[in-house]
């Protein structure tokens, strides 16, 4: 077997289910897919012979972050409006995106937005937005995985979308990505309280028929479990159950008001729930119960929303808030350790594509999404134990060489299929027309 790639002399954090660190190790790849994992010595021999040999001395070597929750176009938007909680924040993002959004501006926007995911570590991104199919062709300009799909709104929407448009271009979606493994096809309904009981269904029979993945928004605010409870009688966890849309295909984004009894519907179901700590301090939204999930057996993953509502896309500071914002909140040192916290930006975020078998860590026979981290850097020394370093020093500067499926998509902190400053000279070409909007 011809070896493509290897990496030595790093310090593995592997992200695998026994937690497995290799001190001075690496990898060797194949055809996209890691071969050998171990320790520096035992990959000489294929060291030998590859096509490429990386000394990841002075690094760390791990799985590339997978973020769960995102809208990477609304990075045309980042700081747009501001200090306001969601249901009024929103009326302004949607009168802005409405004025800008169309194909090719949401594909700008996208270019922008998975170009820092991918600078930052993050090589696989659940991303709801207006434009699935140019979701997907920024996703693949740049290099990176990406799950989308047809998006469901009662009314128009920004796109302007009639529902026989939706479900046309839902069930495109699924037959143009079939098979490919860089594309996580969904259907992704904003949320209960912004479209019907029969459309959510809808949207939930055209993923059924194809085996794809159902993602939506969900108790978010109170505002939201009031609206919803007023309409249809039950909270919005209880609301989506009784539609039978909650399984272990199924993603929700936020969770942050929810009972005892909504956090156990959720881990009957298999659910994964993506915790959005930035997004939902920032707008007010609240704190989720994430320790309370965990005990319950709740799959949680991590999200960082959109620059929108975050102002950046920056899963480094969303791992850091989930490690520790529950520690203050609870007065429990222990409430999220520091293993659960990478386990969200990593397995538990492969779990929620439906790709556990081949994603979210580094072992024999997955593919090789995989990021080096320098550690040679003031605020990495000294270091006892990686993880802890991972999950409370790291800053998305200090991501150097990303690769997705053994492919190097970004080298030495740059872009190697991406002229970023094309993109750059482009927003800000847009960014006085964006002004405008909110003016």
């Amino acid at each position: 077997m011809t070896v493509d790639l290897v990496v030595k002399n790093a310090i593995v954090v592997t992200c695998d289910e026994e937690q497995t660190v290799i001190q001075n190790g690496g990898v060797a790849v194949s055809n996209g897919r890691i071969t050998q994992i171990g320790e520096s010595a035992a990959l000489e021999q294929a060291a030998g012979s590859a096509r490429n040999v990386l000394d990841g001395s002075g690094h760390i070597l791990m799985p590339g972050l997978i973020n769960s929750h995102c809208h990477a176009a609304d990075s045309l938007f980042r700081g747009l409006v501001e200090d306001l909680p969601l249901e009024p924040w929103l009326q302004k993002v949607w009168t802005a995106e409405g004025a800008i959004l169309n194909p090719q501006t949401s594909h700008l926007g996208s270019l922008l937005g998975f170009s820092e995911l991918l600078l930052s570590g993050v090589t696989s991104t659940m991303d709801m937005f207006w434009y699935p199919m140019e979701t997907v062709r920024a996703a693949r300009e740049v290099g990176m995985r990406v799950s989308t799909g047809g998006i469901f709104f009662d009314g128009p929407g920004v796109d302007g979308a009639t529902l026989d448009d939706r479900i046309a271009s839902a069930e495109a979606f699924f037959e143009a990505f079939a098979g490919a493994d860089d594309v996580f096809p969904a259907t992704m309904p904003h949320g209960a309280y912004t479209v019907g009981p029969e459309n959510l269904e809808t949207a939930r029979d055209i993923t059924d028929k194809h085996g794809g993945l159902f993602s939506t928004h969900a108790a978010e605010t109170k505002a939201e479990q009031a609206d919803v409870e007023g309409r249809y009688g039950s909270s919005v966890i209880r609301h989506l159950d009784h539609l039978d849309l909650l399984d272990e295909r199924t993603t929700l984004a936020h969770c942050v008001h929810l009972d005892d009894e909504e956090i156990a519907i959720l881990a009957r179901t298999g659910t994964t729930v993506s915790h959005n700590p930035m997004s939902n301090l920032k707008l007010a939204s609240g704190i989720a119960r994430i320790p309370d999930m965990l005990a319950a057996g709740v799959h949680v993953a991590l999200g960082t929303d959109g620059a929108i509502s975050g102002n950046d896309l920056d899963m480094w500071m969303a791992l850091r808030l989930a490690a520790t914002l529950h520690k203050g909140a609870s007065q429990r040192a222990d409430a999220v350790s520091t293993h659960q916290a990478l386990g969200m930006a990593t397995r538990s975020g492969a779990r929620a594509l439906g790709a556990a078998d081949r994603l979210g860590s580094l072992e024999k026979g997955k593919l090789a999404d995989m990021i080096l981290i320098d550690v040679k850097r003031p605020h990495a020394v000294p270091m006892f134990d990686p993880v802890t370093h991972l999950v409370y020093s790291t800053a998305k500067s200090d991501v150097r060489h990303v690769f997705v499926g053994g492919e190097q998509v970004v080298r030495d902190g740059v872009l190697t299929r991406h002229t970023l400053d094309d993109t750059l000279n482009a927003v800000a070409e847009l960014a006085p027309r964006i002004a405008a909007t909110v003016a």
